[in-house]
């Protein structure tokens, strides 16, 4: 079944125009306001929160929070720092539009806000884009769609998911970033990860750095010296396939032969990789 996208950035979540009353903007006591169970976003910036606390104290809330009604009360869907800032404040209104949503437009709707604001750390987005897959009948298609993301920036994310706890949490805490963690997922095993992991954090090594020393960990070198650069031809080769395929594309080269191995991590992955190929090919 076709899912209608409910659109990407903030304009989905506050209309151009408030025709009806559901889109008109009303003042509610923020203790009728209960947290969203289906925050995407489990870690909050405390500098940041402390200066929208600076921000509102001098100008108020200029920016309504997003609820739908639940029972008595209203159930957040986005604005969660601007609650919290408003409640550090004593401020007893706060400025609301309200949206009739089910749970899956819901969590949507907090999603497109937290990526569009670029609050929410890869493995959160990862978590929410699961959660809509999983729990609300999603294709990566469709989330892809919903967010304003292409099919394999989610699919990416979500094999990040695929990590140790303890890297998740890395990733999560800032010592990690995205890029480090794809690089991790081509290798296997949990002690063999964190192991690296906890090097490339501690060391402070470029995504680049990192790449080379699982390639180095995957040879089977006992040496923590970067592997021999290959020649820069074969390194823009492999770029650019990966930029085409969305995948980890590694090029062996000898002089009159050599093999091109492309990563895949489930079968959908596999169909789309073909599927792309065979466009390609009859272009």
């Amino acid at each position: 079944m076709e899912r209608k996208a409910l659109g990407r950035g903030l304009s989905a979540l506050i209309p151009e125009q408030t025709e009806g009353r559901e889109d008109r903007i009303l003042y509610v006591d923020i203790g009728k306001i209960k947290e969203n169970p289906l925050q995407p976003r489990e870690k909050f910036d405390q500098k940041k929160l402390e200066d929208l606390i600076a921000s509102i104290k001098e100008k108020g809330v200029v920016q309504p929070v997003i609820v739908r009604r639940k029972d008595n009360v209203y159930e957040l869907i986005a604005g969660e720092r601007r609650i919290r800032a408003a409640k550090a404040l004593g401020i007893a209104e706060i400025p609301v539009i309200v949206r009739d949503v089910n749970d899956a437009d819901a969590l949507e709707l907090a999603l497109i806000e937290n990526i569009q604001r670029e609050e929410l750390n890869a493995i959160e987005e990862a978590k929410a884009f699961q959660k809509l897959m999983a729990e609300f009948g999603f294709s990566q298609e469709e989330v892809a769609r919903a967010v304003g993301k292409d099919r394999t920036t989610v699919a990416n994310t979500i094999r990040l998911l695929g990590l140790p706890k303890r890297a998740q949490e890395m990733i999560s805490g800032g010592d990690l970033s995205a890029g480090h963690a794809k690089a991790l997922l081509s290798i296997s095993g949990e002690h063999t990860i964190l192991k690296l992991a906890n090097s490339i954090a501690k060391k402070g090594l470029s995504v680049r750095e990192a790449e080379n020393l699982v390639y180095k960990k995957k040879a089977g070198s006992s040496s923590e010296k970067a592997p021999k650069m290959k020649d820069h031809k074969i390194m823009f080769f492999e770029e650019e396939m990966q930029k085409l395929l969305g995948t980890k594309v590694a090029i062996k080269h000898a002089k009159k032969r050599g093999v091109i191995n492309i990563d895949y991590y489930s079968l959908e992955d596999l169909e789309r990789i073909y599927n792309l190929l065979r466009k390609q090919a009859s272009e």
